[in-house]
């Protein structure tokens, strides 16, 4: 019989690509309430501001979405532009200094997400990737480990954004995936 588990996975990546849209979006939103002076504000987080924050999860994501796209299985949704990295960017490197091309990147990203997510076969979930870390460290683990590290990273890192504009007065709304519609 077929290993159901890579199924469940993948019907979980699936809920999670679409809560990370939802999410997201409301996210967003919530940041369109403070002046662009406030969104990049030093607030003395790890990656300062609201805006390094965001970028840092492009970053991030995009980092991530090419080790991907580099284990041999073609995914069409990440194509070169969705998976752009200026050379030697670092964790902290701002992609984006302008407010609107984060927002529209941040679409366009959440929309290559969910489609490489919905094309994925459950094999993929079972092969072993591997890769070097942003420190040229050698990896190799299941492909499903990296995917729970790769939404679970975006849930650390929006969590901070919504304490951020929690302590600069914009109450950002439900968070839970709940309740999500």
């Amino acid at each position: 019989m077929d290993n159901p588990v890579p199924h469940l996975f993948l019907d979980q990546y699936r809920w999670l690509a679409t809560y990370n849209r939802w999410f997201n979006a409301r996210l967003y939103d919530a940041c369109e309430r403070l002046p662009d002076e406030e969104r990049r504000r030093d607030r003395g987080a790890f990656f300062r501001s609201v805006h390094g924050t965001l970028n840092h999860l492009m970053w991030g994501d995009r980092v991530w979405l090419r080790r991907f796209a580099e284990q041999g299985v073609r995914f069409e949704a990440l194509t070169e532009e969705v998976l752009w990295v200026p050379e030697g960017a670092l964790y902290e490197t701002q992609l984006y200094e302008d407010w609107g091309q984060l927002r529209a990147a941040r679409r366009q990203l959440d929309d290559a997400i969910e489609s490489w997510v919905g094309a994925m076969s459950p094999d993929f979930l079972a092969s072993t990737m591997r890769y070097a870390n942003t420190k040229g460290v050698r990896r190799e683990h299941a492909a499903w480990k990296a995917m729970t590290h790769f939404f679970n990273h975006q849930t650390h890192h929006r969590g901070q954004v919504t304490t951020l504009l929690m302590q600069a007065g914009v109450d950002p709304g439900v968070t839970d995936m709940l309740a999500m519609p």
